[in-house]
């Protein structure tokens, strides 16, 4: 379960932790004008990936399998990351943005539409 430390909301869903993603060395940032551009740090990024749970596993994706994290940085802020490259030791970061509130409920895991 994952508890949002800004609402204080816990999922209603069970996802998975990281844990299992964990043995990855490097992180490799792909658009990183965009995630420069959201302001969005290199060290907000891995406490979102290390201390996040993957709430959207896409293992079929035709590229490779990846997945959706909801991690949240040191100060609380939800980070939505994008990661590819999963059996690799070299962890892709596809994108990362912090969840819109018009499609994420919010617990950040849920998209509006979807219960």
């Amino acid at each position: 379960m994952v508890k949002c430390p800004k609402t204080g909301l816990i999922a209603s869903r069970q996802v998975p932790p990281v844990a299992a993603m964990r043995s990855f060395r490097r992180l490799k940032l792909a658009h990183t004008e965009k995630i420069r551009l959201r302001r969005i740090t290199l060290a907000e990024i891995e406490q979102a990936v290390l201390n996040g749970n993957i709430i959207e596993p896409y293992p079929h994706d035709p590229r490779g399998p990846s997945c959706l994290i909801l991690g949240f940085s040191a100060d609380e802020r939800p980070l939505h990351v994008l990661c590819g490259n999963l059996a690799e030791d070299e962890l892709l970061i596809v994108t990362v943005y912090e969840p819109d509130m018009e499609e994420w409920e919010e617990d950040f895991i849920t998209r509006r539409g979807d219960r």
